[in-house]
């Protein structure tokens, strides 16, 4: 079997959804979508379904895949529906939705239903991706507690810049949010993870927390562990081949790294197609055996290079973490120019182990 393996700590899952809510106050959906981030949204699901308050899934598809599993809580549609013929299937399975434009409201006020659904109305506080503009929004909102289609509205926005603390995006969007719902009853959700980090102005009566309950921090330059997160994917595989170079030789595609002294290369299972990102080649951090080592050469499809001149008792059948306990996902990210939320949503044909 091939040796690259996805350990998913299901107990650590529940430590960061139990640590964001806490922070948050209130309730706090657990964000599932895209798979739980690539690490199984039924089984991370499953972990927390005793205490979460409620999850939340980007699509219908989603939300049938958890009501399978068992998953008996509110699921929350974060796109709402794509079609008027997806609202009866929204309401047998007692779903919540998100209506975030003209032509999904007119939708659901136009389809019969059996009984209200659960609304959360998006608005634009800025972000200019979803949702309606604060000037139209207080007249949304009329319209639909007027057509008793709704048991309930939550007024919600989403954050474009709450991952960066200098910036006075999330007040300017925050201030937009509240003026445009004033005098509107219901409850509110703002924040997601880094809103519930280090915006506790945006705490309200629910918190969408994402990231964080992955163990990953969206902050730049964050360290997971001193805030109190516990990283839910280790990714490792193993050594397979090893070979002796002389300083001066290329290593892997393109020639991107030549040895600077007599070297061990290490062979490890894992690349591109896996999930691992190609920009993360020379210097990326790995871990051999429980000692830091580091990508050399390009990664490629199948498999990735490493440095293992330091190493003399690594070889054939050591242990290597790609990210987990001793390499910080949001290191390998930040080394390939990206976030954490791509690596750990990419990873692929490794298999899934889960730790409870």
């Amino acid at each position: 079997m091939r040796p690259l393996i996805a350990s998913i700590r299901l107990d650590h899952f529940r430590h960061n959804y139990l640590l964001a809510r806490q922070q948050h106050g209130g309730r706090a959906l657990a964000v599932v979508k895209a798979n739980a981030y690539g690490h199984g949204a039924v089984r991370c699901a499953q972990a927390v379904a005793d205490v979460a308050d409620g999850f939340a899934v980007a699509c219908l598809e989603e939300a049938l895949q958890l009501r399978a599993g068992g998953i008996s809580g509110p699921i929350l549609l974060l796109e709402g529906v794509f079609e008027a013929a997806e609202l009866a299937e929204v309401q047998a399975h007692g779903l919540w939705l998100v209506v975030q434009n003209r032509e999904q409201l007119d939708m659901l006020l136009a389809t019969p239903a059996d009984k209200p659904y659960r609304v959360w109305l998006k608005m634009d506080s800025g972000m200019h991706r979803a949702g309606f503009f604060p000037a139209d929004y207080a007249a949304a909102y009329q319209r639909l507690a007027a057509s008793g289609k709704a048991d309930a509205i939550v007024k919600m926005t989403h954050f474009a810049r709450a991952d960066e603390p200098g910036c006075d995006a999330t007040a300017l969007q925050l201030a937009a949010f509240d003026a445009a719902t004033e005098g509107l009853p219901g409850d509110s959700s703002v924040a997601n993870s880094a809103g519930i980090m280090i915006h506790p102005h945006a705490h309200r009566d629910w918190g969408r927390p994402g990231i964080m309950l992955y163990g990953s921090t969206p902050l730049p330059d964050g360290d997971a562990a001193n805030v109190g997160l516990k990283p839910v994917m280790r990714l490792a595989s193993r050594v397979f081949g090893v070979r002796e170079l002389a300083a001066g030789e290329p290593v892997g595609y393109g020639a991107s790294f030549v040895t600077t002294r007599p070297t061990r290369v290490g062979l490890i299972a894992g690349g591109y197609a896996d999930g691992y990102p190609r920009l993360a080649s020379t210097g990326s951090p790995v871990a051999v055996d429980g000692q830091l080592s580091r990508i050399i050469g390009r990664v490629s499809m199948d498999m990735i290079t490493i440095d293992l001149t330091d190493l003399p008792q690594a070889g054939i059948g050591s242990e290597v973490e790609l990210w987990g306990e001793q390499v910080s996902v949001n290191a390998v990210a930040a080394h390939a120019g990206t976030i954490s939320y791509e690596l750990l949503c990419n990873v692929k044909r490794a298999h899934l182990q889960y730790r409870d």
